[in-house]
């Protein structure tokens, strides 16, 4: 027998009975009458002993002396051995024996031992063989769990170091213990900061936290006016506010975390923002709501065919919120002393006085800016903490430097070589001064990619499965049926709806059509359904924290250069994650109803891992479906979109152009272009449905959008005619723009918001934000005709199975899923895009009043208050400590 399985003793049944009993040798029964009575504790033990000596002597191959007869066993039809009618216990006597085998049961718990035949993953014992791991010499797993939950895994893998030693186990109690993150935790504490890092940290810091003060001093001496006092005369009345509490602008959304203005008679607040610009006549924080509709024309609308004329759904103003003032902005301004009146009118308050107050005190932020000043100068920071171009081996790449073995990858064709390429490390071999290489590009608001993070881990299972077994033993049984139906995002329509979430699993992995044939792709919205991940998937979370790289960045418990971090314990925090992404994923660019998430810009830096992937397979016939609807669709964008019912000069000339391309980029494919009627390009010899792969591909090419083809998409391979990576571990296609492109981006959008449809299929008529809005996603066409227009490319990319993507605050982006795909995101908030933060935050806030992202959920201010006071006490007990050092 193979090493773990059990012995003829072990396969023999664990409750004998009275006929088996009888087959005993004599001795055997002699003794067995003479303890039908009580037995005294000395006899017990005897017995126990020899009970566990057998047992012992059975496992390791040896014979007892007093062994039972094997017993008959008859095939239940199911492939698996029972008992038959007569060898099952009945009666007083089997009864007996059967709870004496429970007590055996109970007593080998207590001493640390598992039945024999327990699988630790199922907890049965009636699967058959089971393989015991020589290493902890406890735990067993039957074949059958280890075909289901460890296919990576061999028999002598797991006779080796079960999943348990390996740290990966996917069983119900493993995935749902807590006993990693609390280690995690208590490591932490012990942990203590560089005085360097603190260092680093005022030094950056401390402009942002003059600038707060300079605010607080112009508002001080305004109010003084208006109380007719001197500014040191001035008492600023203190807000009853807890750290509890999370304080909003009631005018524009952006956070409170200091001084504002406090109606006397109401529970109305005012930044001082929105108190600037009222005294200035310009009130651009809080615009008013927007009416947006997106009229529901029928199901078949979304395949080209004819709109219905009853409108029986309307979505309303899709991505915003039922939000509108309770007040008039119209005729609302300040005094000429510069005091403001409440905007209310109603039976509590009739236009009361706005009182100057503070959370923190009156005189908290200009201390810290003196307290950081005079550090500064103790120890004589002079700007040696910012990254050198020594940092980067990077400088001096041009288009004939080789770079596919090195830390690079180019990711864009610009004119300026120096930012075509994109930092892109191991993770295996990050060492300690790697973290000041990533500091020099991360300065510069370049993304940085991280391969290979999963090999850093230990190896837990993302399957969805196993997640969804996580999420559900964690769940109450009250509550378990709530989280069998799921809210899914349809990318065809853009509008949310509920599904099991098996049958969504089934489609992550097997795919789903709509009732045309055309791929219906889903996005799991908001899973698992809590904010809080560490608490809903503790294994999970702690496989994620141990796979991020630069952890000075990314940990949200310890993280040295992470602000959130910096937040007081009883202080209500920002979410910032870690939240998993799961959506379907289609190779080509259909045009329509495409895996993706469209251009936005998060507000704070963010790292993206891709966790695990799934590939969908179609078949001739579907292929030839999807190409069919295509079709239909660009005919009704021609129409629609460009307002062109004859054919006219519209996207179809680059289609024609391209064809030419293609043949000439692989003629071993004989593939026979033929022009139709307006201009469409229909490929003979290979399905029709590959055409899109050779566009994107002639497109690219032609214009330099995605520069050098190999380098790129590494070896893409033309597949009978598909866009397919050579490399099986592609999973999204990535586009990020630069800062400073920002603004041409959005006058494109701006120019070509007729050509995009959003919810219902239905035509943009109007745009509040280009990005905040998150109604575009930019396909290969309008990246081609963004270039020619603009001159702006963003860097494009494939991310791979355990790549680790950063995203610096400030950088639109936007994703296209080319496989079904499980992304795990990480908001932090870094130092050196601080700045970043702030600039968004006053961005956000000149939204209107109901939109999605109006609302200041990250309060970078306060964050940035409470990282520079947590510098300043660990530097001023520093300075005590050497002082003090003789």
């Amino acid at each position: 027998m193979e090493e773990g399985n059990a012995e003829p003793r072990v396969d023999a049944n664990p409750n004998p009975s009275h006929e088996e009993t009888q087959c005993l040798d004599s001795g055997r029964v002699q003794e067995v009458k003479k303890k039908r009575g009580r037995k005294s504790k000395k006899e017990k033990e005897e017995m126990e002993k020899k009970k566990m000596l057998d047992a012992t002597a059975a496992e390791v191959g040896a014979v007892s002396e007093k062994r039972p007869i094997r017993k008959r066993k008859n095939d239940d039809g199911n492939g698996e051995l029972g008992m038959s009618g007569a060898d099952k216990p009945y009666g007083i006597r089997g009864r007996k024996q059967e709870m004496m085998s429970k007590e055996v049961t109970k007593r080998r718990a207590k001493y640390g031992e598992e039945e024999p035949l327990t699988c630790h993953q199922c907890k049965r014992n009636d699967k058959g063989r089971v393989v015991r791991c020589s290493t902890c010499n406890k735990k067993r797993f039957c074949l059958f769990c280890l075909r289901s939950w460890y296919p990576h895994l061999k028999e002598e893998d797991i006779a080796e170091a079960c999943p348990v030693c390996r740290g990966n186990c996917n069983c119900k109690a493993c995935l749902s213990s807590v006993g990693l993150i609390n280690q995690m935790k208590k490591a932490t504490m012990k942990k203590g900061e560089k005085v360097e890092v603190s260092l680093y940290l005022l030094q950056v810091l401390l402009p942002f936290i003059r600038q707060l003060d300079e605010e607080h001093m112009i508002e001080n001496e305004t109010e003084a006016k208006i109380q007719g006092l001197s500014v040191s005369e001035l008492n600023i009345v203190k807000a009853d506010f807890s750290l509890q509490e999370r304080v909003y602008c009631d005018n524009c959304k952006t956070s409170i975390f200091d001084y504002h203005r406090s109606c006397t008679k109401c529970s109305f607040d005012l930044c001082l923002i929105c108190c600037r610009e009222l005294r200035s006549g310009q009130l651009v924080g809080g615009a008013e709501p927007i009416e947006l509709e997106f009229v529901w024309q029928g199901r078949g609308y979304l395949h080209a065919e004819k709109a219905i004329e009853k409108v029986e759904q309307i979505e309303s103003n899709a991505g915003a919120k039922p939000e509108v003032h309770e007040w008039s902005r119209s005729g609302w301004h300040s005094h000429s002393n510069g005091s403001i009146p409440c905007p209310k009118v109603n039976d509590k308050c009739n236009h009361g006085f706005l009182e100057l107050r503070s959370i923190l005190g009156q005189h908290f932020i200009s201390e810290l800016v003196c307290k950081g000043k005079e550090l500064l100068q103790a120890y004589k920071i002079q700007n040696v903490f910012k990254p050198s171009d020594s940092f980067c081996s990077c400088l001096g790449l041009d288009r004939n430097t080789d770079v596919r073995n090195s830390n690079m990858r180019k990711a864009a064709s610009r004119d300026n070589l120096a930012d075509n390429y994109l930092y892109c490390p191991k993770a295996v071999d990050l060492q300690d001064k790697d973290l000041k290489h990533f500091q020099w590009h991360w300065e510069k608001g370049e993304p940085v990619i991280v391969s290979n993070v999963l090999e850093c881990t230990s190896g837990l299972s993302w399957e969805p499965l196993v997640m969804w077994r996580a999420l559900r033993h964690k769940t109450s049984a009250s509550k378990r049926g709530q989280h069998l139906d799921v809210e899914t995002l349809d990318c065809l329509d853009w509008c949310e709806g509920g599904i099991n979430i098996h049958q969504f699993f089934t489609g992550y992995t097997e795919g789903r059509m709509d009732w045309l044939g055309w791929p219906q792709i889903l996005k799991l919205k908001d899973w698992p359904p809590s904010n809080l991940f560490e608490e809903q998937l503790p294994r999970h979370f702690v496989e994620f924290i141990s796979s991020l790289p630069f952890k000075e960045y990314t940990d949200p418990l310890i993280g040295a250069l992470n602000l959130s971090v910096k937040l007081p314990d009883d202080c209500l925090k920002p979410d910032m994650g870690p939240k998993s992404y799961i959506a379907y994923g289609f190779p080509p660019e259909l045009g329509r109803g495409d895996s993706v998430t469209k251009i936005h810009c998060d507000m704070s830096d963010a790292v993206n891992v891709l966790t695990h992937i799934a590939e969908v397979k179609l078949n001739s016939k579907q292929l030839t479906a999807i190409e069919k609807l295509k079709q239909k669709h660009f005919e009704q964008d021609r129409r629609e979109l460009f307002g062109d019912d004859h054919g006219g000069e519209t996207n179809t000339d680059m289609l024609t152009n391209s064809s030419s391309i293609i043949n000439a980029l692989d003629n071993q494919n004989s593939v026979q272009v033929m022009e139709h009627e307006g201009g469409l390009c229909d490929l003979k010899e290979v399905d029709h449905f590959h055409q899109s792969g050779y566009n994107e591909i002639a497109t690219a090419k032609e214009d330099g959008l995605l520069c050098e083809l190999e380098e790129v998409k590494e070896e893409i391979k033309l597949e009978n005619g598909l866009l397919f990576g050579g490399d099986a571990s592609e999973g999204a296609l990535w586009d990020i723009f630069r800062r400073q492109d920002v603004s041409k981006l959005q006058e494109y959008l701006k120019k070509h918001f007729r050509e995009f449809r959003h919810v219902h299929c239905c035509p943009l008529k109007q745009v509040i934000h280009p990005i905040h809005d998150q109604t575009f996603y930019l396909t290969m066409e309008h990246k081609r005709k963004l270039k020619e227009e603009y001159g702006i490319e963003p860097w494009t990319f494939i991310q791979k199975l355990g790549d680790a993507v950063f995203i610096p605050a400030g950088c639109p982006h936007q994703v296209r899923n080319l496989k079904s795909c499980i992304k795990v995101a990480l908001d932090f908030v870094s130092p050196e895009n601080v700045g970043e933060c702030f600039r968004l935050t006053e961005e956000f806030r000149t939204l209107p009043i109901n939109h999605k992202s109006t609302e200041d959920k990250l309060e970078v201010k306060k964050m940035t208050v409470f990282a520079i006071q947590d510098v300043v006490e660990k530097l001023e007990k520093s300075r005590c400590g050497l002082m003090k050092v003789p």
